[in-house]
């Protein structure tokens, strides 16, 4: 049962019989008279299972992005109802604006939306739906929560989409679709040209060579069409936060605008993601809706409170194709976990693959070492000064190793690990 405000106001009134007639018993037979009005109208409310609830399908929402639910209510009685309808999500879903008041007569239909702005990834839930129905007076009201199945899926935001438009122009240059064609070692025969110093023995075209007075090497255009592979670590170590926001997240929107760029390339692109598990992997191929795809794929990973279980995400990648491809690894440049996890299986994905790491770095680190105005900021720095020398001494023993890394902060990252996916391209190290 719920009351409306009217209920108070009713009680108030009764001053007035208990002023015209100052007796105990005028104040018990007012309360009496109100209760019995409540009583009465309670019992002549509608019941809330007249009301018929069905709920339209939601599509996929970007994070932090508008959407709405919409929620059809219709009349399945003989009789006018009046009441509220509270349309409940998870907080995550940002719902807002879900109470609605509604008039519906016998056989009537109404369409309640509720605006949602989800603030986390992942499939989002109804609580449920809460049917209010007032008796005729106004005074009560049956109340009953029904489930009404329904779910949000909320997509990573992909922020770095708005670098993909200069990207694209660089690698339609490198293409040659504009004024420069690159060579390199490649498997489509380009040009010949004329043998220099330094060039491969192999490249020479002997038969050119005796119908010209000078050495005639072959030129081959670097192949455009590899395969690229994601590896996305969801282990303890991309649970923290830099900037308020998970390395997580920070390389998922990494990972987006590379597997954007890729596709658009030709090159097919893979995608794992695990931690002391494989928890999703992908073969996205050369489609143009790779993003969607992956968006898709990532929406409900969550950082695991666990060590990465990196020999299984090599035998992941293993496993989609012995062919040599890009193999980045977006993992947090931890050196605790990378020399522990991730350094015994190195050799084993640098002898077939080229390998990039790609970590997001906190700037708070950098921001320490310059405030040094008392005791506790000396600490902090010196404290500070280690954990950088000790990264760069774990990205050194990784470069050693034949492994790309690029360290930057959240917001740098997704540009400079395209910028090194183009670089590549150019040189046709791919």
């Amino acid at each position: 049962m719920a009351i409306s405000g009217r209920v108070p106001l009713l009680l108030l009134l009764g001053v007035v019989a208990v002023l015209l007639r100052p007796q105990m018993s005028t104040t018990w037979l007012w309360l009496l008279v109100v209760v019995v009005a409540v009583v009465v109208d309670w019992a002549l409310a509608p019941r809330p299972d007249s009301v018929a609830l069905d709920r339209r399908p939601l599509s996929s929402v970007r994070t932090g992005y508008p959407t709405s639910t919409v929620l059809v209510a219709g009349n399945a009685g003989r009789r006018a109802l009046h009441g509220l309808i509270r349309d409940a999500w998870q907080p995550t879903a940002g719902a807002t604006g879900n109470r609605h008041r509604v008039h519906l007569s016998a056989g009537d239909r109404v369409l309640l939306e509720t605006p949602m702005v989800p603030v986390r990834r992942g499939d989002l839930r109804a609580v449920g739906v809460t049917v209010r129905l007032w008796g005729p007076l106004r005074l009560a009201a049956r109340q009953r929560t029904r489930e009404v199945p329904g779910a949000l899926r909320s997509l990573p935001p992909f922020e770095s989409r708005k670098h993909l438009p200069s990207r694209l122009l660089r690698l339609r240059e490198l293409d040659g679709r504009a004024a420069v064609r690159v060579r390199g070692q490649g498997t489509e025969f380009d040009s010949l040209r004329e043998y220099v110093r330094g060039d491969d023995v192999r490249s020479i075209d002997w038969r050119a060579s005796a119908r010209n007075r000078s050495v005639v090497v072959r030129t081959w255009q670097p192949e455009r069409d590899r395969r690229v592979v994601l590896v996305l670590d969801t282990s303890r170590t991309s649970a923290a936060r830099v900037e308020d926001v998970p390395r997580l997240d920070s390389a998922m929107d990494a990972a987006l605008l590379l597997a954007a760029l890729a596709a658009r390339a030709g090159d097919r692109v893979d995608f794992v993601a695990g931690d002391r598990r494989v928890r999703t992997r992908l073969r996205a191929a050369g489609s143009r809706e790779v993003t969607a795809q992956l968006q898709d794929a990532m929406a409900t990973l969550q950082p695991v409170l666990a060590e990465a279980d990196w020999a299984g995400l090599a035998a992941a990648v293993t496993a989609m194709g012995r062919q040599r491809a890009l193999v980045v690894l977006l993992t947090p440049l931890e050196p605790s976990a990378i020399e522990e996890g991730l350094l015994p299986v190195l050799p084993t994905l640098t002898r077939h693959h080229r390998v990039i790491l790609a970590s997001v770095r906190d700037p708070a680190l950098g921001e320490l070492t310059r405030h040094r105005r008392s005791v506790d900021e000396v600490y902090d720095a010196a404290a500070a000064e280690q954990a950088l020398r000790r990264r760069r001494r774990t990205s050194e023993l990784l470069s050693a190793l034949g492994v790309d890394v690029v360290d930057t902060d959240a917001e740098r990252l997704p540009p400079a690990l395209a910028d090194h996916y183009l670089m590549l391209k150019s040189k046709g190290l791919l």
